[in-house]
């Protein structure tokens, strides 16, 4: 009897060990498993929280747009303080180049006044959109991460024109004023008339076209800028994913040349959309 109940313990022991190695090993597995579904690629279509400021809750792609217009504004200064009126190279490589830009809206708007009422505004938002593009593979963007309050690990910061709500607040500043800029040069009721025109039906249906044209420009806007950037940052991240070596440099450098066309893109239709606003109705038809 005390044979068999001593054989009896062993198997019971045997059999517990086996369990318990059989729940390691799937652990084990169960780990192994997250941790490669973690090195995955991480791509997230809207911005991240890092935090709260006064209750308004701060993401990282605003924390990266509010240090690109920081840089944009300390460059500013420091070459204002550094210009001379007999410019070096530099100074006048680039004092050429604004003078071509405005120039050329000088020769659009058909103005000069006019041209250097809308200058800086579209210059800016060039430059705005431009140096965030060219920065969007600059290390720490989106390598850096911090938790969140809700416990998250979310990158500190992303590249501000993926996402959808900074590309959308810049194109209702661009949409303000070009609509500001109609009615200040022909006067509300006059602007009024390019779109609530009841002279003949089919002027009444060319207003409602343009009207939805006007108000179809929140979508064109944002979404061809975020949609061009987005796409060229998920296929970076898929091609170093893949091919980590050598490929992702040159569609790196691609990708930032497209950034800055994107922003001259978006600064060009602001000058041409001002341009067709500030027209005599009678002028643009």
């Amino acid at each position: 009897m005390a044979a068999k109940a001593t054989e009896k313990a062993v198997i019971h022991e045997e059999n517990e060990t086996a369990l318990d190695a059989h729940s390691v090993t799937a652990l084990d597995a169960h780990e192994t498993e997250d941790a490669h579904e973690g090195s995955g690629i991480h791509i997230a279509l809207s911005a991240e929280k890092i935090g709260d400021f006064m209750g308004l809750p701060i993401t990282n792609t605003l924390l990266t747009g509010w240090i690109i217009a920081g840089l944009l504004i300390v460059i500013a200064m420091m070459t204002s303080r550094r210009l001379k009126m007999i410019p070096g190279r530099v100074q006048a490589f680039f004092e050429t180049l604004f003078e071509g830009a405005y120039d050329y809206m000088a020769s659009t708007f058909e103005s000069r006044e006019r041209a250097r009422t809308f200058f800086p505004l579209i210059v800016t938002v060039f430059l705005f959109i431009a140096l965030a593009n060219m920065t969007e593979f600059t290390p720490g963007i989106g390598s850096i991460t911090v938790v969140n309050g809700d416990g998250e690990t979310v990158p500190l910061f992303r590249s501000m024109n993926t996402d959808l709500n900074m590309t959308l607040g810049l194109t209702i500043i661009a949409v303000m004023a070009i609509e500001i800029a109609g009615v200040a040069t022909l006067g509300f009721f006059a602007y009024a008339g390019k779109f609530i025109n009841f002279s003949s039906p089919i002027n009444f249906i060319a207003g409602l076209i343009e009207l939805i044209s006007e108000v179809s420009r929140l979508v064109s806007f944002s979404f061809r800028l975020f949609g061009n950037i987005f796409a060229g940052e998920v296929l970076i991240a898929v091609v170093a994913f893949f091919v980590p070596y050598l490929l992702p440099v040159p569609l790196m450098a691609f990708e930032m040349f497209i950034g800055i066309i994107q922003g001259l893109v978006f600064a060009m239709l602001i000058l041409f959309f001002v341009k067709l606003a500030v027209m005599n109705p009678h002028e643009a038809h």
